[in-house]
């Protein structure tokens, strides 16, 4: 299948000598100035920003929080920047880290649906510690940044045309985060570009953390979050990386993605602001959860009836639904697995109105009736083309 994208005015076949589309979102980032950005995506990066933050600081009491503090101290010294919640000071990196993780350790950070992408997370981790260490950026400087961060990670993942073969929120919340910090410290192009492609460097997201319901998933938010300030802190110094980025041979949307859309990655920039379309969490799971949640709970108060009175529920979704809730309820789950586990989650919120933080403790996943209650809720595999 041939795509075709709009180059500075001229179009080209994708593959046949174009430059990369890294120089389009460069120019993007670079060109674009607070007083070009419309009023609905200064609201919606306020709106996003706070709810970030609030979300991160109740992650603060999430899990392996203290004991992966406690090793970022063991990793480095230094006062840069503070862990939110908690006070401890570490390096940029190591902070960027811990308050990412903390921001997606309760699977209840904002989101971009269409992108499947929580891109404010590794963002505004990364841009927090770089600005509390480097000082002298305003809120207009972190607001301008979080636009453009979340407009370069949500444009190229609107884009894919395929499911997710990596951890989206990883990957793609690196290069938000070096656009952040980019936009931030006034990166010129090559110094923007060679942050991109150190990043690119170390990115990493599996999805077996995912299917697993490993702790290890919100981690690897915390890794690239570091990472990107690390990159670059690297490319502020001058050091070079590759320059096709995205369409390189072994660039990011043939290595990380199996297929995409070249119109779609390009032709709403500059037009279509992402951060206007990113949506808040009514429920700390998986987004793919909410639907199924919410279908239930509406029936609940329509008709009025009672966990024990439902025979059996049965939820017809998308591949890529199942994909990532569909997993079934067993014994000995851990918090990280009941989050993304619609039977548990559905089951919770019918005897319980709905789902909070404290859904996931040892007496709410060993409570013998919505265990029940989850075994008979089916997850079923429907015939939507659209993953």
């Amino acid at each position: 299948m041939e795509y075709y994208g709009g180059i500075r005015g001229i179009r080209l076949k994708a593959g046949e000598g174009q430059m990369d589309a890294i120089e389009d979102f460069i120019n993007h980032v670079t060109g674009t100035e607070f007083d070009q950005v419309p009023e609905a995506a200064i609201r919606a990066a306020k709106t996003f920003i706070l709810d970030s933050l609030g979300v991160g600081l109740s992650g603060g009491n999430g899990p392996w929080v203290g004991e992966i503090i406690q090793l970022s101290q063991k990793w480095g010294h230094g006062e840069d920047a503070r862990v939110w919640g908690n006070g401890q000071r570490l390096p940029a990196p190591g902070a960027a880290m811990c308050n990412a993780y903390q921001i997606h350790n309760a699977e209840f950070d904002c989101v971009h649906e269409g992108a499947v992408v929580h891109s404010m997370t590794v963002l505004l981790g990364a841009a927090l510690a770089v600005a509390e260490r480097d000082r002298g950026i305003s809120g207009k400087d972190l607001i301008l940044a979080s636009i453009l961060g979340v407009d370069v990670a949500c444009h190229i993942a609107v884009a894919v045309t395929t499911a997710l073969k990596f951890f989206r929120p990883g990957t793609v919340g690196s290069l938000a985060a070096v656009t952040a910090i980019g936009k931030m410290k006034d990166f010129n192009r090559e110094k923007l570009r060679n942050a991109y492609s150190i990043a690119y460097g170390q990115m990493c997201g599996t999805m077996q953390a995912h299917t697993e319901g490993s702790a290890l998933l919100g981690m690897q938010v915390g890794f690239n979050a570091r990472n990107a300030v690390v990159a670059c802190d690297m490319a502020a110094a001058g050091l070079p990386g590759p320059r096709e980025v995205l369409e390189g041979p072994f660039g990011f949307l043939r290595l990380f993605e199996d297929a995409y859309d070249r119109n779609i990655l390009l032709a709403e920039l500059g037009k279509t602001w992402r951060i206007t379309e990113l949506s808040h969490k009514p429920f700390p799971s998986g987004r793919a959860t909410h639907g199924i949640v919410d279908g239930c709970l509406r029936l609940q108060r329509q008709i009025g009836f009672l966990p024990d009175q439902i025979k059996s529920i049965k939820a017809d979704v998308p591949s890529l639904i199942h994909q990532l809730v569909g997993r079934p309820i067993g014994p000995g789950m851990t918090t990280n697995y009941a989050r993304l586990c619609a039977q548990y989650v559905t089951a919770h919120a019918i005897y319980h109105g709905g789902i909070s933080v404290d859904a996931y403790n040892n007496n709410s996943l060993t409570h013998s009736g919505t265990n029940d209650l989850a075994r008979r809720i089916n997850i079923i595999v429907d015939d939507n083309p659209d993953p």
